[in-house]
């Protein structure tokens, strides 16, 4: 996955991404908690505003939550 990861970054930048999953059925294949340690790790390469931004930041300034 991380090639793929690499490429949706580049490409669009952690202030148009948003971490999202198909919970519940994600869980057929591991627990949510696997799910969410596997994209961070995925993005470890990312600053911590970059992170917060994909893990929350980015969805809620799109939805006008924030």
């Amino acid at each position: 996955l991380k090639p793929y990861a690499d490429h949706l970054v580049a490409c669009f930048g952690p202030d148009r991404l948003m971490f999202g999953s198909d919970w519940p059925v994600c869980e057929l294949a591991a627990t949510y908690e696997n799910w969410l340690a596997a994209a961070k790790e995925l993005l470890a390469g990312l600053s911590p505003a970059e992170h917060d931004a994909v893990f929350g930041g980015t969805a809620a300034r799109f939805y006008g939550i924030g």
